[in-house]
């Protein structure tokens, strides 16, 4: 896994998926399924996607509950 920096996982934590079925939900609770759908197809442009990226790698790691424990 690579290093995060603490604004990405805040972010990840915080920030709700802007369009689509799940808009609204934070980031760290979308579906593991619709993050890996969205890895193998086509990740969105920018700030969206990388942040997808590594919540991608997050979930598939089993580190969704470390992430959800961190406090800011």
């Amino acid at each position: 896994m690579s290093n995060y920096n603490p604004e990405s996982l805040k972010k990840i934590i915080s920030m709700e998926m802007p369009y689509g079925k799940y808009r609204g939900v934070k980031l760290i609770d979308l579906p593991e399924t619709y993050v890996v759908w969205y890895y193998e197809n086509e990740l969105p442009k920018g700030e969206l996607g990388r942040l997808l990226a590594e919540l991608y790698e997050i979930k598939v790691n089993g580190l969704e509950s470390l992430v959800k424990s961190i406090q800011f």
